[in-house]
């Protein structure tokens, strides 16, 4: 057991060394393609949308009190509150409806 554990664990360093040292072994220019340029400033947001968004829908007891927490966050931050005020009010949110949705 601890064998392919210790295999599991050499092959994914060895994965996650090549994703990171091959674009800069390949890649010797600076890119000046204004396509690529854009593609990859937006990647970060891109990546980190596809992390959170399955987790907010995930992390509840209630679909009904992650969509209200999803809708409460995305107001706020539409109309730019601060990331520890969207945080805490959609948390409050979630927390209210949870609440609601056990007596009901």
């Amino acid at each position: 057991m601890m064998h392919s554990f210790l295999i599991y664990l050499i092959a994914m360093a060895g994965i996650t060394y090549l994703i990171r040292m091959l674009p800069l072994v390949l890649v010797k220019k600076k890119i000046k393609n204004k396509y690529i340029l854009s593609f990859l400033y937006y990647i970060p947001y891109a990546v980190l949308t596809v992390m959170t968004i399955p987790a907010i829908f995930y992390s509840t007891s209630y679909k009904l009190s992650a969509i209200v927490g999803f809708v409460i966050a995305f107001i706020l931050a539409y109309i730019n509150k601060s990331l520890v005020t969207v945080a805490a009010l959609s948390c409050v949110g979630v927390f209210v409806t949870e609440l609601l949705l056990k007596f009901v």
